[in-house]
């Protein structure tokens, strides 16, 4: 079974849809060829007071996607050589995303993004077939219990919310559904 999810699906709080995108799958179709990897690692920002996100301090013209409908990837480049992917979350004006950190046997936001070929073309964008990129869930349960939780990785400057337990990840990397 192959369900694309839909907007409805991410118009909702950040931290449940970061935790509920593990095994579920994100598709990427280019030049004709689908490739579908299963999400075992995401982090979520949430909001305003987050100082971990790239909007705590209000919205620019590089983070607006975050303050836009759900449903939409975020994609940006960092270090001036990785795009990053994330998803938009929550309601219209409240600035959230949920950044996909790896996928099957792609460990790492700007491995993944590589490898899919995600630039910032895909930025904006509504997850869907027509655009190249959507999310799909294909029945694979997973269970609280081998989901760890942990503080993100490399917000070193984020104050108090460097040790929030934003970033979802299969406990054992061999034992995932």
């Amino acid at each position: 079974m192959k369900k694309a999810l839909t907007q409805k699906f991410f118009d909702r709080a950040t931290l449940k849809v970061a935790e509920e995108l593990l095994g579920k799958y994100l598709v990427r179709k280019y030049r004709g060829k689908e490739i579908a990897l299963m999400v075992t690692e995401t982090e979520a920002y949430d909001g305003f007071k987050d100082k971990a996100s790239q909007a705590h301090r209000g919205e620019t013209p590089r983070n607006k996607i975050m303050f836009g409908e759900a449903g939409r990837s975020y994609v940006y480049f960092t270090y001036g050589m990785h795009w990053m992917l994330n998803i938009t979350t929550g309601k219209k004006g409240y600035p959230a995303a949920v950044l996909i950190r790896g996928a099957d046997v792609v460990s790492g936001p700007a491995r993944l993004t590589k490898f899919l070929k995600i630039d910032k073309k895909l930025n904006n964008q509504i997850l869907s077939k027509v655009t190249g990129l959507w999310m799909e869930d294909r029945g694979v349960k997973v269970s609280k219990k081998d989901i760890l939780r942990s503080p993100r990785i490399g917000i070193p400057r984020a104050e108090e919310w460097v040790d929030k337990p934003y970033r979802f990840l299969f406990k054992q990397k061999n034992k995932r559904p």
